[in-house]
């Protein structure tokens, strides 16, 4: 493991969707494209898609679907943001995301304090956005937090001071969260690049060996079974 890893690892408690949800309501969700393929599902159509996602939970008895991290995916193919012609298919889902209602909680993972937050408007994008920056054992890294709602942004303040569990934001629905069901997609980063607001939750096939390592699984750190 990298040094952030074992730090990832050594941290327990972690959650950053609403503490009321228990990790034995978790049910993990195959969003994979060898999977999607095979459904009879309009993954354009953000209101089907969120239909889908509740049938998945009541089916499992589950308040939360999760996964995700280094999924090859469909759902992008109809964003710009993804497909430009001058570069190489992005589909390689680099997060984990947590499925659940628009208004549910969301958590700091960890001690740290506000890095920056913007609100990515396009289609396919991750809506409002919030970036935390936290510091452990002298390692810096960063938690991204993606698909929030609209009021989840407002007086908000770059260095301001959050605590491990507290809520910082709301998930919001698909009309300001990128046109998604509701869910958070949640990131971790070791290096930001300079990036502000913003950074990529999804890398093409030849970039995936660089982002599997600046960015891992964020389960090290939640320990979702």
């Amino acid at each position: 493991m990298t040094s952030l890893e074992n730090i990832l690892q050594s941290q327990s408690n972690v959650k950053v969707i609403d503490g009321n949800n228990d990790y034995q309501d978790y049910v993990a969700f195959d969003l994979s494209a060898q999977r999607t393929n095979q459904l009879d599902l309009n993954l354009t159509d953000a209101h089907q898609f969120e239909e889908f996602v509740e049938k998945h939970l009541a089916d499992n008895k589950a308040k939360v679907a999760f996964g995700g991290y280094l999924e090859e995916r469909n759902l992008y193919k109809r964003s710009e943001n993804f497909n430009n012609t001058d570069t190489a298919e992005r589909n390689i889902h680099i997060g984990l995301d947590l499925w659940i209602k628009a208004g549910t909680s969301v958590l700091s993972a960890l001690d740290g304090k506000i890095h920056s937050f913007q609100n990515n408007e396009a289609v396919g994008d991750y809506g409002p956005t919030i970036i935390l920056e936290h510091t452990v054992e002298d390692l810096t890294f960063y938690t991204l937090y993606g698909h929030l709602s609209l009021e989840s942004l407002a007086g908000k303040a770059e260095g301001d001071a959050v605590n491990k569990g507290q809520k910082i934001a709301e998930l919001g629905d698909a009309a300001v969260n990128g046109d998604y069901a509701p869910h958070l997609h949640f990131q971790i980063i070791q290096d930001l690049h300079d990036k502000k607001g913003d950074y990529p939750g999804v890398c093409s096939q030849q970039e995936m060996e660089y982002y599997h390592q600046n960015c891992p699984d964020p389960n090290i750190l939640l320990k979702i079974k």
